[in-house]
């Protein structure tokens, strides 16, 4: 058993009937591995008796350590775990979902921790069965993110994870933190370890598209300024394009003598106005990148209800040191 305090973080919705063998399946992992624990549960606005269950286990008769923060609405999956992580305590913080990982695998990556990694990724080589047409969204999505951003994001940042926490510190210095934390454990150059499992998910549920491909655009643009730069890019070439075809234009009115009429001035007006229209894409093309790192957005989530386990076994993390009687009889105090 290892002398730490290791917080696992868990998103649920609508998971009602599960809910109570799943945390109590997770205390008993984590209890056997750590010494002291907490499980953050971040209900997403759950629409069934979630709330009320987790209430239940949070009484003097229900689980231990037990932390609960039940949002107003459905967030992001990727803002609701940051909900859980930013609240957390831990020297460790396992992120876990329920119906896609594998809690048993746990300690294996909390050993890697151990040995030095500050983020250790699971990767579950049995993945869900999506229809078609999200498979190929997917692999266009992860596709696009390695072309800007050099990570293969699904297996080389999977979800399932433990950070420390001074990589939770590091996030939470950035702007837009719930939208980092996906990435950032993998590329702000903190030691790492990949490991790889199998084991079956426990649903097969589809995850809609729309929402998936509205998630995948948002991590792009959020997480790099590459797509904005290929715009100022494209607007610098049109720029010049025109600004050689205008050359070319001069060029046959000079040395042609059977040019159409008017179609020197004609092309030439042409080529002036888009060679402005891309001088001004420029310019707003930059002036929106500059804006992008100066802006500060505000919170992801309000919580709605938060409530505590009337039983709580983990040790209290004070930053206040005890003197000994041999320190206090040395400066002259009594120990009382």
């Amino acid at each position: 058993m290892h002398q730490m305090f290791l917080s696992v973080v868990i998103v649920v919705r609508n998971q009602s009937k599960e809910l109570e063998a799943l945390l109590s399946k997770t205390t008993e992992i984590v209890q056997s591995i750590v010494t002291d624990h907490e499980l953050i549960i971040v209900d997403n606005g759950s629409l069934d008796e979630s709330v009320e269950v987790l209430r239940k286990l949070t009484a003097v008769d229900g689980l231990p350590n037990l932390q609960v923060f039940a949002l107003t609405k459905e967030i992001e999956t990727d803002a609701a775990l940051w909900v859980g992580c930013e609240n957390s305590l831990g020297d460790y913080v396992a992120v876990i979902d329920p119906l896609t990982d594998d809690i048993t695998f746990l300690p294996s990556m909390l050993e890697e921790s151990i040995a030095g990694a500050d983020v250790v990724f699971a990767n579950n080589l049995c993945k869900p069965k999506y229809a078609l047409l999200y498979r190929f969204a997917f692999s266009a999505f992860q596709s696009i993110y390695k072309f800007f951003n050099q990570i293969d994001l699904a297996n080389e940042a999977p979800s399932y994870r433990i950070v420390s926490k001074r990589v939770i510190n590091f996030v939470l210095q950035h702007s837009q933190p719930s939208v980092t934390y996906r990435h950032l454990p993998a590329s702000g150059g903190f030691t790492r370890s990949n490991l790889e499992y199998k084991s079956e998910p426990a649903t097969q549920s589809v995850k809609p598209l729309s929402e998936s491909i509205q998630r995948g655009m948002k991590l792009i643009v959020s997480t790099t300024q590459a797509p904005m730069r290929l715009v100022t890019l494209l607007s610098l070439f049109g720029a010049c394009a025109n600004l050689i075809y205008s050359v070319y234009v001069v060029a046959i009115w000079i040395f042609k003598d059977d040019v159409a009429p008017g179609w020197v001035s004609l092309s030439l007006q042409q080529s002036g106005m888009f060679f402005l229209i891309s001088l001004v894409l420029l310019v707003l093309g930059e002036y929106i990148l500059h804006m992008t790192r100066l802006s500060d957005v505000g919170p992801n989530y309000h919580i709605a209800q938060e409530f505590t386990s009337a039983r709580l076994i983990h040790k209290e993390k004070l930053n206040i040191a005890e003197a000994t009687d041999s320190q206090d009889k040395a400066k002259g105090k009594s120990p009382l």
